[in-house]
């Protein structure tokens, strides 16, 4: 959650304004049966299409490559290098060479000088990243050469070609502009397969292939992301023929099923729903409180009711099957412990069932989203489970224009979840030093055995040494929980079936606009 991109309601994002429910997206070919053109509904947009404001960060971008990419099964391969990292034996310096004959959108060619401009513009400190601190491993970064790169890190990082996979922009473009307020922002230039050719705010944004791309023309020539916020719009767009796609909450996805002509895609994420907790909030600070809602909630009625089953519960920020997750640490619903916690800690029970202690009504707001259905629900249900134990949560939707300055105070339904490395999610959500940091650690979480155990997994070299701190901060987070984490939602998609080679991958909390069955359109084939 370090920045707009990911925070939306379905897509990473801010949310934007409405798109009229009927409108076609502003006239484009696509939604007519053509197969070398799409059209797609998310439901929010990015704030920036600049990398080096974060966007792309974690691959996937249809503008940008980086260095490496991540392949179905999110192992890693070669995109603008030519292969993996050569890695030095103490494990402090990692050197890329660059592909040969590789062109910008621009028809420039990539230099090493490029990857060079764009990794010291991001950890410059007056360059407006808020994922700055997922590169902190890296000392310096210096061009051997036109076509050879070399990152010394200050101290070894397990993951740390996981991170090249950002997105590479050009010096000779960008690098004479402000990046924080350039025009390469909403005017990218990249060596990616596709180029923006058109971006109404709040409305859509449109692709054409990149006919300099270094893997080929794609067969899909025109891409339209049509934004539309509203889940049930979204659907509706998609029945009527307005959309060839459109990513959807389960209940709604489930309405295509019987549809011949359209395919329904499920995809496992790391996407969890979880509520912020904030220190700053004198109910929810106190730790008392924090743990009687993690034993109030009911995760398995979440999954089975709101979901349909399409998720699994959250015990923590790492899915139960992912290999890093710390065995032991399920639990069910169990009110009756809830109570005698808060028996315990002095928060009695008053007029009409609440809770209170000292004067202190055991009282807080929870905001979600609006338009986001899948949030409303869980915020909805959550507060009826901790009504349950004597604590009154008021369920309020607002625009992220209005949640952002409100979430320092008031609790937030929110969403995370990287893949990759446990490091890359865990760190911007949980660190003390990141408290208050824009989108990071929303709950200002700060303890001290969590940030001992993210600093040992992000320094150490042993994988078990690394599994022994996670399993540890994940005990952690049920002994002291600075968020209530809710469920991990599977991510379902519709599409007219009339392309070949869509897949899934295992995805992050963002989606809809980078991943999903789209995140190799370049390599779509028509159906015959």
């Amino acid at each position: 959650m370090t920045t707009r991109w990911i925070r939306g309601a379905a897509v990473v994002a801010a949310m934007a304004g409405g798109v009229t429910a009927c409108s076609a997206p502003g006239g484009e070919a696509g939604a007519d049966g053509a197969a070398d053109t799409v059209v797609i509904g998310v439901a929010s947009e990015p704030d920036t299409l600049s990398p080096l404001l974060g966007y792309g960060k974690d691959g996937n971008s249809k503008i940008f490559d980086g260095l490496l990419a991540r392949d179905a099964e999110l192992k890693l391969r070669p995109a603008l290098a030519q292969a993996l990292p050569e890695v030095g034996r103490d494990g402090l310096t990692y050197t890329y060479t660059l592909r040969d004959g590789v062109e910008f959108s621009d028809g420039e060619p990539l230099t090493s000088a490029d990857v060079v401009y764009t990794y010291e513009t991001i950890l410059d400190a007056t360059t407006n990243n808020t994922s700055r601190s997922e590169l902190d491993a890296v000392k310096d970064v210096k061009a051997d050469g036109d076509d050879k790169v070399v990152f010394t890190l200050k101290y070894p990082y397990a993951p740390f070609a996981g991170r090249t996979v950002l997105p590479i922009v050009p010096e000779h473009v960008a690098g004479a502009q402000d990046p924080n307020t350039g025009s390469f922002n909403t005017k990218p230039v990249g060596t990616g397969p596709y180029v923006l050719s058109a971006w109404r705010k709040g409305e859509k944004l449109n692709f054409k292939a990149n006919p300099h791309y270094w893997g080929g023309v794609p067969k899909v020539k025109t891409v339209t992301m049509a934004i539309i916020e509203d889940d049930d719009v979204r659907a509706t767009r998609l029945r009527s023929g307005d959309l060839d796609g459109a990513v959807l909450p389960p209940n709604l996805a489930a309405a295509f099923k019987s549809d011949s002509d359209k395919k329904t895609y499920d995809a496992k994420s790391y996407d969890f729903r979880t509520v912020t907790l904030p220190q700053e909030n004198k109910v929810t600070a106190d730790r008392a409180i924090r743990q009687a809602l993690d034993a109030a909630v009911d995760r398995k009625a979440m999954v089975d009711k709101i979901l349909d089953g399409a998720g699994r519960a959250a015990y923590g920020p790492l899915p139960v099957d992912d290999p890093w997750f710390a065995k032991g640490i399920e639990r069910n619903q169990d009110l009756a412990k809830a109570k005698r916690i808060l028996d315990q800690a002095g928060w009695k029970t008053g007029t009409g069932g609440i809770r209170a202690k000292g004067g202190q009504k055991a009282a807080f707001t929870l905001l979600y989203p609006s338009g986001d259905k899948v949030r409303q629900d869980h915020a909805l249900a959550y507060a009826s489970d901790a009504k349950r134990a004597g604590i009154d949560v008021k369920v309020e939707g607002a625009t992220w224009e209005v949640i952002e300055p409100r979430m320092k105070d008031d609790a937030v339904l929110a969403g995370g979840g990287s893949t990759g490395d446990p490091d890359f999610g865990l760190y911007t959500l949980l660190h003390s030093s990141l408290a208050g940091d824009g989108f990071n650690n929303m709950a200002r979480y700060d303890d001290s055995a969590v940030d001992a155990a993210l600093d040992t997994g992000r320094r150490s070299q042993d994988p078990g040494v690394r599994k022994q701190a996670y399993d540890s901060l994940q005990r952690e987070l049920v002994k002291n929980p600075g968020y209530t984490f809710l469920t991990h939602i599977d991510h379902v998609y519709v599409l007219a079936d009339r392309w070949t080679g869509l897949t899934t991958q295992l995805e992050p909390h963002e989606h809809g606009f980078a991943s999903g069955p789209w995140w190799n359109l370049e390599d779509w084939q028509p159906a015959q």
